[in-house]
């Protein structure tokens, strides 16, 4: 479930892609310093978006740039930075990678997951040591979506329906990355655990909707395909349908988002929350409509752009202009009845 939160690096600048490829790197030394070689195997583009996130956000002093070879660039020396929230990100991505791993054997008897989940399990303890609340969440939430996948599979064997629905099942993804958004208690942990929330059904549901032939053929959960089957026999624009659901959600995690007062690389986040995560979804709808062209994609995702950016623009500015006219009335209001109390005495 890894993958889907990308840059779109055409539209980004060249500053601005050596800057995020510098966060990505020193969250690979971070992976490597900490939990060794196989650690940085587990290195992904989405945790490296939290990581960056976070240190955008925060802006910590003790961040350090360095350059330096690696065993894959053993030839050239790549710019690093890392700071606390960097290892934050690489604690999360090694929580992450080892329960995706297990389940992956347990779901799916995949050896790989297998052989992995016991690579990964003493640098999983030291993470947990370090974090055991992020951990405690992620297994609850895993158990949740595990206990759905069931009544799922009951359901489908016995003559008593009941379906498991999309919101149901990225419910259970939502809270677990909103957890992972939160890595300190203060006034930005709101935005940033509904940030989480609706990123994390993002990406649940678009990697149901990635995997819907695939989980067609095996018999595998997917609670998409009841919801296809219904759309289909009534002739309904299914993935039609699913470009509007991500859309929302999107808009409601970019909502968020603009709420944190973030000024530093703030177009870098930007292009990929308001272009780089539906870079896969016009992949994957392109496929499976046969409408598929890099013109049309990339024509998608600017539209995604535009329209998710004027709207959240036009949406701060109300709140703003509500909130100081409230101000300006409680303001006005309490001097008036300071000079009529003047007055009277």
């Amino acid at each position: 479930m890894f993958g889907y939160v990308v840059i779109n690096e055409p539209e980004l600048r060249i500053r601005e892609y050596d800057l995020y490829r510098s966060y990505y790197c020193g969250l690979c030394e971070d992976l490597r310093e900490h939990y060794g070689r196989f650690g940085q195997l587990t290195l992904n583009y989405d945790t490296t978006f939290l990581g960056l996130l976070l240190s955008c956000l925060y802006e910590p002093e003790d961040e350090t740039f360095v350059k330096s070879s690696c065993i894959v660039h053993p030839f050239s020396k790549r710019p690093k930075r890392r700071n606390k929230y960097t290892r934050y990100a690489a604690d999360v991505t090694i929580l992450l990678s080892w329960y995706s791993m297990r389940d992956n054997w347990e779901d799916e008897q995949q050896i790989r997951g297998l052989a992995m989940s016991g690579i990964l399990h003493g640098a999983f303890n030291r993470a947990k040591e370090r974090y055991p609340e992020k951990a405690q969440v992620i297994a609850d939430c895993l158990e949740r979506l595990h206990a759905l996948e069931k009544q799922a599979s009951d359901s489908s064997r016995s003559e008593q329906v009941q379906e498991v629905s999309p919101d149901q099942a990225g419910a259970c993804f939502g809270d677990l990355m909103a957890e992972l958004f939160v890595c300190q208690h203060d006034e930005w942990e709101a935005p940033l655990r509904r940030m989480g929330f609706f990123l994390g059904k993002f990406i649940y549901l678009l990697d149901a909707y990635d995997d819907l032939e695939d989980d067609a053929e095996s018999g595998s959960f997917n609670p998409l395909l009841p919801v296809r089957a219904r759309m289909q026999e009534n002739g309904a624009d299914f993935d039609g349908y699913m470009r509007t659901l991500l859309t929302m959600l999107m808009a409601s995690c970019t909502r968020a988002f603009e709420i944190l007062p973030i000024v530093e690389n703030i177009d870098i986040l930007r292009n990929i929350l308001y272009a780089g995560v539906w870079t896969k979804f016009e992949e994957i709808y392109a496929k499976r409509t046969g409408t598929g062209s890099e013109n049309n994609i990339s024509d998608n995702i600017n539209e995604n752009i535009n329209n998710n950016i004027s709207e959240n623009i036009h949406e701060n500015i109300s709140e703003n202009i509500s909130e100081n006219i409230s101000d300006n009335i409680s303001d006005n209001s309490r001097e008036n009845i300071s000079e009529t109390a003047g007055e009277r005495i």
